[in-house]
């Protein structure tokens, strides 16, 4: 499982990467996250407000922080 956290490195993306940190740990799962800074390879996804999480090449949430149980759902889909 590959998680992007595509921000500009404020506040919220670090806390948003934390949060997904917890969320693996909790679920017992590995997965390799990457945090994208660039604008052109963020506005690729079609993200236009940030902090967003990007799992398995799907945007799926953006403009706001999430929490780690909110993060968990979304992994257990995947």
């Amino acid at each position: 499982m590959i998680i992007k956290i595509l921000g500009s490195g404020c506040r919220n993306c670090i806390t948003l990467a934390e949060n997904t940190e917890k969320a693996l740990k909790e679920l017992g799962k590995e997965a390799e996250i990457i945090k994208v800074e660039d604008l052109k390879e963020i506005t690729a996804y079609g993200v236009l407000i940030t902090p967003a999480i990007v799992i398995n090449e799907k945007v799926m949430s953006f403009g706001k922080v999430l929490k780690p149980k909110e993060i968990i759902k979304m992994i257990e889909k995947e």
